[in-house]
């Protein structure tokens, strides 16, 4: 069976003091994750070494970077480099994500280079993808992530495409009232395995985690991860209250 994974994204939230206790009410329900699944906290910069030593003893849980620069280094004050996450030993990294495109002005080519510099430190990078309403209502979804696909990603050989964790975002049904179907999510899911497949072989697509970031909560995530190219979800506001994410844990295929 492919991974299936639960990744937190706490984004700009918590103190210090609140993500702690967050992590600590989510490991005291103990879930022993079986070999082909994994819990990821994508947590703050300041929150990363603790985040580590909290999930260190804990098979398959890891921390993860909700971003890095795309310059190896360098004068871009405020930024964090990959290196500097393989430093504190972190094996994952959110690239890409919608509201980095958005806010950010973040483009292909950029998240490209994010994926080479984290590959090339040991660092899974999670791509994000996923379109916006007036990509949807035009319908042209299809057309639109095979292009982030292949500008970012696509360069890429068959063995490095394998150590990437691709998150799909339908940023049209986030905060617009729209609402993403089971159907819709499995649809563009197998969309996504299908162009993969085509690139490179309908093996390696097969090895590839596809996680679905469109509000994933704990009455929905059952459902969601039962979807056959579903391979668990990008979890946000849901990642932050911990009886909500336990129950996302527990729902892994």
């Amino acid at each position: 069976m492919r991974t299936q994974i639960a990744a937190a994204n706490w984004k700009m939230n918590l103190t210090f003091q609140q993500g702690e206790k967050l992590l600590d009410d989510i490991l005291a329900a103990k879930i022993k994750l079986k070999d082909h699944q994994k819990t990821i906290f994508a947590v703050p910069y300041p929150y990363l070494t603790m985040t580590r030593s909290e999930v260190t003893d804990e098979k398959n849980y890891y921390a993860a970077g909700q971003n890095c620069h795309h310059k190896r280094s360098g004068a871009f004050t405020g930024e964090v480099s990959v290196e500097m996450l393989h430093s504190l030993k972190i094996n994952y990294c959110i690239v890409g994500h919608s509201e980095r495109r958005e806010h950010f002005a973040e483009t292909n080519s950029m998240v490209a280079e994010k994926v080479n510099l984290c590959l090339g430190n040991f660092i899974s990078p999670i791509f994000c993808c996923g379109e916006a309403l007036p990509v949807r209502e035009a319908e042209t979804q299809n057309e639109f992530v095979a292009q982030q696909l292949k500008e970012s990603l696509f360069h890429l050989t068959a063995d490095q495409i394998r150590n990437v964790v691709i998150a799909y975002e339908p940023i049209w049904a986030i905060g617009t009232g729209k609402t993403a179907t089971t159907e819709q999510a499995q649809e563009m899911h197998a969309h996504l395995r299908s162009i993969i497949a085509v690139q490179y072989s309908v093996a390696v697509a097969n090895q590839v985690p596809i996680l679905y970031g469109g509000s994933v909560k704990a009455n929905n995530a059952r459902e969601l991860f039962s979807c056959p190219d579903v391979d668990g979800g990008l979890v946000g506001g849901a990642s932050l209250v911990a009886a909500d994410f336990i129950e996302i844990i527990r729902s892994l295929k």
